[in-house]
């Protein structure tokens, strides 16, 4: 039997001896590639924590000490050592989540994965166990190096070091990437203690040489182990940044060096103060493929052949993604006033081809969003047109400077939203579905919503030429769908995807949902229901073309996937009434909940947004329930017209 089917739970580990730890550490490497291949996931991070995730639970006794993890997606190898090995579903409907999750095990205690906040969930945990009596339980943070770059860290860094007394240990997992190579200050600085040739020549050399003395030699050299390290600590200054926060330093520790880590841990323990243990570590260990991936060592993969690292996974349409970031060079190469910014997302984004062709018009500020768009705003003032590239749910974090630095400075600002709406696998936390409804209240912005890569394309074109407001562009993940040519395009852009004899219902679109409203009408013509299907290409503000057209409906559906509550369906709503349209108006969109991890087309089943569930309930409404003509009648006596349809 494995060792690793023996382990149900972290004190399993307290059993096992120097050699069967190691024996585990690789079979846990053999196990994530065998079982990630097959589902995909977060590959490179996890190889890179296996020896720091068997010296946490080895020293600290989860859940009782709380360990949170910056970010989840670190997390596998600490789902497999307390008690869940089932990975055949990972990240697929009913199967393990892709980051921590409280409904799975009470070991995991912090489920949003955005990065930089776990140091702040850690000070608050802390002082909530100072203040209840529980001083002999510890905390444990785990953060990874690029996480260091987000400004929320430093605000907790500040605060924890306010109160020394509490048993808080801040573990650095430092391999010098997030998605990508770390950038900016703290990496360079952190890059000076992993990349020293003197610190490693002298200690590995040292290292060696102990080492032909057998094993007297080799405890000898443990033995002066810690005095050597603050030998080395002169040179590398690496203490210097901490020591004026008033926060206790160890490391640098080999983070594959079980020993090494485990001594480091339980030296920081002992403290009964804030610590931080610094780990140097490598993403993708044990796996060539992920270590030849200069691009991103295999931090997140589809499904791959285990052997060779290459994808299974075939599509013959381009990623939306891949068009944005042709697109933008293509943009860039005749506008030199374009200047791209991501935050710490390089490739996912897709400016990495912008950065090739015009490595002086990029900016990577690492996990800061919040930075990203101020100093976008400041871009815009001195004459620049900033593209800002993120996830569409980590625009979340940035909502207060899109408002009162881009949209009150009247900033022309694009932000570029990849992986909006609902993504599938990676779960609550990283589906993009509250953008619409956040970010249509912010006055004069321009929202955009492309169908399919023409209109992404001609979207984007239109929204770098507006430079006295915020635009968005907001995009799905995965494979662009089927090219939808319009019947005709009014003068204010709205694209009308197909129009019927019988004005009934007025289907509004938004982006890729099209496809799903061209199928419902096809569905309530075979009822003898009469649909028009428009797409607005832009929905906020709301076209005058989608008013006019709704005049001559009985009923108005929008469909969007993104929050039914404050979403596009209810603006629409408020702009018919304001001029004084009084069709009906059914908004379909997300539920106001976290939606669990499954596939895209499982979520929307789940939730009704398909074309056979909104066709069943129009039909109901339509041929079940009298509908108010659209036009106010001459007068209250006045007959009804004969062709008036009920619902």
């Amino acid at each position: 039997m494995a060792l690793l089917d023996t382990i149900r739970n972290p004190r399993d580990l307290d059993r096992l001896s120097e050699a069967e730890l190691e024996q585990l550490a690789e079979e846990i490497r053999r196990f994530l590639v065998a079982e990630v291949s097959k589902t995909g996931g977060h590959l490179g991070p996890n190889l890179g924590v296996v020896e720091l995730t068997i010296g946490i639970h080895r020293v600290f006794d989860s859940p009782r000490d709380a360990i949170v993890w910056d970010t989840g997606h670190q997390s596998y190898v600490h789902k497999l050592l307390t008690g869940r090995q089932d990975f055949s579903r990972l990240r697929q409907k009913d199967g393990l989540a892709g980051y921590p999750q409280r409904s799975e095990s009470e070991h995991d205690i912090v489920e949003s994965s955005h990065a930089s906040s776990s140091l702040s969930w850690a000070d608050g945990i802390s002082r909530a166990f100072e203040m209840t009596g529980q001083d002999d339980r510890h905390v444990v943070a785990v953060v990874g190096d690029g996480a260091l770059t987000g400004g929320m860290t430093w605000e907790a860094l500040n605060n924890i070091s306010d109160d020394n007394s509490r048993n808080l240990v801040i573990v650095v997992n430092d391999n010098g990437r997030s998605y990508a190579p770390t950038i900016g200050g703290m990496a360079r600085f952190l890059s000076t203690v992993r990349t020293r040739r003197s610190y490693y020549r002298f200690r590995r050399g040292t290292e060696r040489a102990f080492g032909f003395l057998g094993a007297p030699g080799r405890a000898m050299y443990r033995g002066m182990r810690g005095g050597l390290h603050g030998f080395l600590s002169r040179f590398t200054n690496n203490e210097a940044l901490y020591s004026n926060l008033d926060i206790k330093y160890i490391g640098p520790v080999d983070g594959h060096d079980l020993k090494d880590v485990e001594r480091a841990l339980r030296q920081a323990k002992e403290f009964s103060a804030p610590v931080i243990v610094h780990a140097i570590t490598q993403k993708g260990r044990g796996y060539e493929p992920a270590l030849a991936d200069v691009a991103d060592q295999f931090h997140a993969v589809g499904q791959i052949d285990p052997e060779t690292g290459e994808s299974v996974e075939q599509s013959s349409r381009p990623s939306w993604t891949s068009v944005f970031s042709d697109e933008i060079v293509r943009l860039a190469d005749a506008n030199p006033r374009i200047v791209g910014i991501t935050a710490a997302m390089l490739r996912p984004t897709g400016l990495h081809k912008l950065a090739e062709k015009h490595p002086d018009r990029i900016i990577d500020v690492g996990i800061a969003e919040q930075h990203a768009v101020a100093s976008a705003a400041g871009l815009a003032y001195g004459g620049m047109h900033p593209v800002v590239a993120v996830y569409a749910t980590f625009i979340n974090r940035a909502f207060d400077q899109v408002l009162m630095d881009v949209a009150l400075h009247k900033a022309g600002v694009t932000f570029v939203l990849d992986r909006a709406g609902v993504t599938g696998p990676d779960g609550a936390s990283h589906h993009g579905m509250w953008d619409l409804s956040i970010l249509q209240v912010v006055p004069n912005i321009r929202l955009a919503a492309p169908r399919d890569a023409t209109r992404l394309r001609e979207e984007l074109a239109e929204a770098v030429a507006v430079d006295d407001a915020p635009t968005v562009v907001r995009f799905s993940k995965g494979s662009v769908g089927t090219e939808f040519d319009a019947v005709r395009r009014t003068a204010d852009g709205v694209d009308v995807l197909r129009e019927a004899p019988h004005k009934d219902v007025l289907i509004v679109t938004v982006g890729p949902m099209a496809k799903i409203g061209l199928e419902v009408a096809e569905r309530l013509a075979d009822q003898g229901i009469g649909a028009t299907v428009v797409d607005p290409r832009w929905v906020v503000p709301v076209p005058g073309s989608v008013i006019d057209l709704a005049r001559d409906h009985r009923i108005l559906v929008s469909i969007e996937d993104g929050v039914r509550v404050g979403g596009i369906g209810t603006r629409i709503r408020q702009d018919l009434r304001a001029a004084g349209v009084d069709t009906a108006v059914d908004e379909l969109g997300l539920p106001d909940e976290f939606l669990e991890h499954a596939s895209r087309e499982e979520i929307l089943e789940r939730v009704g947004l398909t074309s056979q569930a909104i066709a069943r309930d129009l039909v109901a409404q339509v041929l079940g329930t009298k509908v108010p003509v659209a036009r106010p009648l001459p007068d209250e006596h006045a007959a009804v017209d004969q062709d008036e349809r009920t619902r």
